[in-house]
């Protein structure tokens, strides 16, 4: 018969013992889980993509509906548990009770609020689930945001905003980022390359109040006096275990529930796992202790001989695009010296903490190659007198062969781990390796590793590679979609040869599994198909992100951003009044000028927009596109007309691209500038595409990035005449179009082709460049509109905020 399971939170940890359960013993449980939240388990650790829109919430589902079926086990998703009777061995929720025969805690943790004036202010939010990470998602340009903790999750929310254009101040009270994890050193580049991201950042800075106004957070003010504004306030300060259940029920609590090395309680029918555990007097945050937690419980539940025990960890993240790593103890002390090595050119800093003859500690910043073969010294007590002077070079400089960039991972001794949070060592991964799993999702899928955070990835991929040889072939790129087995690049390539021209085409001949895609696939399909087939295909609004359904950029109240084009930057007197006139007959509560030299009027109802729209079209303005993955803006300097430095009119040139690419739909948004001399005001060398003037002509730059990424542009092509810088801005256009991958800004796509490649086509072969021109003049005849020239005559009803309007992760 089987026994009755119920478990209470539907996290990480306790989903782990669901799967070693119902994988060692699929009959030997009858499950209820029961969470809060009206969700299954998913990856926590993956918010921070999330956030930053290079995932979406349905890629770090663990567990979706289908799963829990598939086990047979009953979700009461959405419910609190509102008592627990021991005696009765009986759980109360919200909607009814459920008996147990054994009883799983596993409540997590609760963020830590500071308890300031004004903390319970709307907008006052922490980092810690969906719900938090979408109020960060609907701030955008314009708003404001301060972010309180410059720990790990404080700093990912931060750059996670900042990359959709926010303006981000993180307060943090120590004297520098991530003091936990870094040393001073680190924590000065950290801090440097953040800054560079946008980002502010303020040291030693006390919160003293929240101010408000209406109930809604306005400022965080510090003990100084000084006062932040914002929109949106983040406290990321910690977090403790949630304790109040099991506090409830008569179990024994210290800082967290008391669990022994089988994750009992002081109840012999009731365990706890993950955050909310309190074993030996240690407390648990990273995920690698919590899955070994879950697959002692799992053994225990099963009958099975298990001890949980404590290991040393090592903290490996990514925080923006900047790699770190820290084991052991880095501190200042008696008897320790420190080993430092620097490369400000390269932005890579590592130091190392001798005691005696062996490496205590290890702080690693820009290039973490070699922290688990560090790691693994640490932890076994390794003596390094015979390799002290070459240690801070790795592995491969100890009579190793130094010109092989694999003989660090080949170094590794079995035991090493490679994947810290499932822990995972290498061994584990050599014997799936001799079972047959020969590429990464093989290796996923039999021991996990890599499966968590992904910061192991390259490692997990170089093990494989080390262990199989010439037989290792190179990662496949992912699918589009789960709708199918296709990548982005399989799919323009089909749709092109086998002149597929519709959606029905692509889903029936290309083999996708749902009927009419997804949510992911269907807009990059739309764009492939729009881009290809101009004249044939006819776009389909369904299958765009909501912004561009509704042709305005919807704000975190559910009310609207109207931004009206101006071409290059200029305005007129004419132009500024009819903006006023709209802004004080709509009632916008906000006006502000954008870093694109325009003006954006927020806070526009959506029954509004058809009637705005309409009096600003009279005024002859029209979309700006704000919304849209297409061109945004062209931002430029006064040049010759005005500017005594300037070479040529880059004012004019700016117009004259923007009215030619209005309009255009690309694979990802779009944004140029034009500076009129070398001294680059306009920042077009931060571009997508940037043109810098000078005395003989036109410099012509592309795949520049200063979001997430800070990249500068490289060097396309020097033309003498404006025509011809023309011709080859709308010819790079083109080609993007015709190549780039949905969601790829223009530096990611000519990462993966070459700048060469993009020579050949449009430097080097003049025919193929003026035919890339005539295509796109093509699309722009059939495509180029205004959208709300169109919906003049539409009922004000008909924009009106829906119900379930909502901004896809993707945006």
């Amino acid at each position: 018969m089987k026994q009755r399971l119920v478990v209470v939170g539907a996290g990480m940890a306790s989903g782990r013992v669901l799967e070693h359960l119902t994988e060692a013993a699929p009959d030997a449980f009858d499950i209820t889980l029961f969470n809060a939240e009206p969700r299954g388990n998913y990856n926590r650790i993956m918010l921070s993509p999330v956030l930053a829109g290079d995932q979406t919430y349905e890629e770090i589902v663990t567990h979706d509906d289908a799963w829990y079926a598939e086990r047979g086990i009953t979700c009461r998703f959405g419910e609190k548990v509102v008592s627990i009777d021991r005696e009765a061995k009986v759980v109360l929720g919200e909607h009814g009770a459920v008996p147990y025969d054994k009883l799983i805690l596993g409540t997590g943790s609760n963020p830590f609020i500071i308890p300031l004036p004004g903390h319970d202010l709307d907008g006052v939010i922490a980092y810690r689930d969906l719900e938090d990470t979408e109020a960060m998602m609907k701030m955008g340009a314009g708003n404001k945001v301060v972010v309180i903790g410059g720990g790990l999750l404080g700093l990912e929310a931060a750059a996670g905003m900042a990359a959709r254009g926010v303006d981000v101040t993180v307060v943090h009270i120590m004297g520098h980022l991530m003091e936990r994890q870094l040393d001073e050193a680190a924590g000065y580049l950290l801090k440097k390359s953040l800054e560079s991201k946008g980002i502010t950042i303020k040291l030693q800075a006390n919160s003293k109040e929240i101010r408000g106004e209406d109930g809604q957070v306005k400022a965080l003010v510090l003990d100084d006096g000084t006062e932040l504004p914002c929109d949106l306030l983040v406290m990321a300060v910690g977090i403790r275990p949630n304790t109040a259940l099991a506090s409830e029920m008569g179990l024994a609590v210290g800082k967290g529930i008391h669990v022994d090395d089988q994750l009992g309680t002081s109840d012999k029918d009731v365990f706890a796992v993950g955050e909310c555990v309190e074993h030996d007097g240690a407390l648990f945050g990273l995920v690698a202790p919590l899955y070994d937690q879950a697959k002692v419980l799992a053994q225990t539940l099963l009958g099975q001989e298990a001890a949980f025990v404590q290991k040393s960890l090592s903290t490996k993240l990514k925080v923006t695009g900047c790699d770190l790593f820290s084991a052991g103890d880095f501190a200042d002390g008696a008897g320790r010296e420190d080993i430092v090595f620097r490369d400000p050119s390269r932005g890579v800093y590592k130091r190392l903490v001798i005691e005696g003859e062996t490496l205590v500690g290890a702080v690693l910043y820009g290039d973490t190659a070699d922290g688990n073969w560090f790691f693994q010294l640490i932890k076994d007590g390794t003596s390094i007198e015979e390799m002290r002077d070459t240690l801070i070079f790795g592995p491969a400089y100890q009579g190793g062969d130094t010109s092989d960039p694999l003989s660090a991972v080949a170094a590794l001794p079995p035991d090493a781990e490679i994947c810290g949070c499932n822990g995972i060592c290498k061994s584990t991964i050599t014997d799936a390796i001799a079972n047959g799993a020969t590429d990464l999702g093989a290796i996923r899928a039999t021991t996990k590793a890599s499966a968590s955070c992904g910061t192991c990835t390259g490692l997990v991929e170089q093990v494989l590679q080390v262990t199989l040889g010439d037989d290792f072939q190179l990662p496949t790129a992912q699918p589009i979609c789960g709708c199918c087995d296709l990548t982005h690049e399989d799919v323009r390539r089909l749709i092109k040869s086998q002149e597929l021209k519709s959606q029905d085409a692509v889903w029936q001949e290309l083999g996708w599994k749902t009927r009419n895609g997804c949510h992911v696939c269907r807009p990059a399909i739309n764009f492939y198909l729009l881009a290809d087939w101009p004249i044939e295909y006819q776009d389909d609004p369904q299958s765009r992100f909501v912004n561009e359904r509704r042709h305005a950029n919807i704000q975190k109240d559910g009310t609207f951003s109207v931004v009206p084009r101006m071409w290059g930057g200029v305005t007129t007197p004419s132009e500024l009044r009819a903006i006023a006139d709209a802004a004080e007959k709509y009632d916008v509560p906000t006006v502000k000028v954008t870093g694109g030299q325009r003006i954006d009027l927020l806070g526009v109802k959506g029954e509004d927009l058809p009637a705005i729209w309409s009096d600003l079209n009279k005024a002859g303005m029209v979309s700006g596109y704000a919304y849209s993955k297409g061109l945004r803006t062209v931002k430029t300097c006064v040049g010759t007309d005005h500017c005594r430095f300037g070479t040529q009119d880059s004012t004019g040139l700016g117009i004259k691209l923007e009215k030619v690419l209005h309009g255009a739909w690309t694979p990802h948004k779009l944004k140029l500038a034009v500076s009129g001399c070398p001294r680059n005001c306009a920042e077009a060398t931060c571009k997508d595409i940037g043109i810098v003037c000078v005395d003989s002509g036109y410099q012509i730059s592309i795949g520049g990035a200063a979001g997430m990424d800070v990249k500068e542009t490289e060097l396309l092509v020097s033309v003498p005449t404006e025509e011809e810088a023309i011709e080859t801005v709308i010819a790079v256009t083109q080609l993007y179009r015709e190549n780039g991958k949905y969601l790829d800004r223009i530096y990611k796509w000519l990462a993966k082709v070459g700048m060469d490649w993009v020579k050949e086509r449009i430097v080097d072969d003049a025919d193929n460049r003026r035919a890339l021109v005539e295509r796109f003049e093509l699309s722009q005849s059939i495509y180029r509109h205004d959208p709300w020239a169109e919906h003049a005559e539409t009922k004000a009803a008909d924009y009106a905020p829906l119900a379930d309007l909502t901004l896809e992760a993707a945006e």
